[in-house]
């Protein structure tokens, strides 16, 4: 049994939450699969001051105590993930993007490997689409195995052929994030997620030292001698493709180590 966590970014039960319901009774007739929906808006999360204890300390030690860690163990605690939002100003809403603020650490210490994720967004007229590519983008940093995700759009009252659309939409996207939690969880990566780590990595080797959380987090995790964050079999172009990556980071890093730095007058 899978456990799938939504989390809605809207204080309204319309677009954005029928949505989700009707994405999670979708992916259940598909079997083997348990959800949550977690409204955003019902829960205390501050919004981030950028002191960046977080970063250099810990997450432990932020100093706005409320509900993020409850959330954090939510989805550490979920095979599956979806986000879901409202198109605010051509935006994630606010309170999505203030949850998505306070798991900035993440985003330099990633963890969720092995999980799938998948993005819904709502809106009454355009530019979702956009916000599906960020919020795609943001499973990757995340660690996810991501499956593209969806916009659907309407007005109120929706009229049936919207709905016809919707559910359509839907539906695809239930099947593709069913597929891929039956998959395997530690896929061989795509190449350009290979080489996001192997050029971060080297150059956080080259760059910083044990007083750094984030090399002390990676040296403990075993990155620095790993080809990637998972055990995983990658094949010859791959394994060449790794090498010269790392490569490059190094040259970039001592470039940039060797440059004068000035100010501008």
């Amino acid at each position: 049994m899978n456990k799938v966590t939504a989390i809605v970014g809207s204080a309204r039960k319309r677009l954005t939450h029928n949505a989700v319901v009707q994405f999670l009774k979708n992916l259940q007739s598909l079997g083997d699969v348990e959800s949550e929906i977690v409204a955003l808006s019902q829960c205390r999360l501050g919004l981030c001051r950028g002191c960046k204890l977080c970063f250099q300390k810990g997450e432990e030690y932020c100093p706005l105590k409320d509900d993020r860690d409850v959330l954090f163990e939510k989805l550490m605690a979920s095979d599956g993930v979806v986000l879901a939002t409202p198109n605010y100003s051509f935006q994630v809403s606010g309170m999505m993007k203030a949850f998505l603020d306070r798991l900035g650490f993440v985003f330099h210490r990633p963890r969720f490997f092995g999980k799938t994720f998948t993005s819904i967004v709502a809106q009454g007229l355009y530019g979702g689409n956009k916000i599906v590519k960020y919020l795609d983008f943001v499973g990757n940093g995340l660690g996810f195995n991501t499956v593209k995700g969806a916009c659907v759009t309407a007005c109120e009252p929706i009229t049936e052929k919207e709905k016809e659309k919707i559910d359509r939409a839907l539906a695809e996207l239930s099947k593709r994030f069913h597929e891929r939690l039956a998959k395997p969880a530690y896929p061989v990566p795509p190449l350009l997620n290979l080489m996001a780590f192997r050029m971060g990595r080297t150059s956080m080797k080259l760059m910083l030292d044990d007083s750094y959380l984030d090399y002390r987090y990676f040296t403990d995790k075993g990155w620095f001698e790993s080809e990637y964050y998972y055990p995983t079999h990658l094949g010859p172009l791959k394994k060449a493709a790794g090498s010269l990556f790392d490569s490059l980071a190094t040259l970039e890093t001592r470039r940039r180590r060797s440059t004068p730095v000035t100010c501008a007058s």
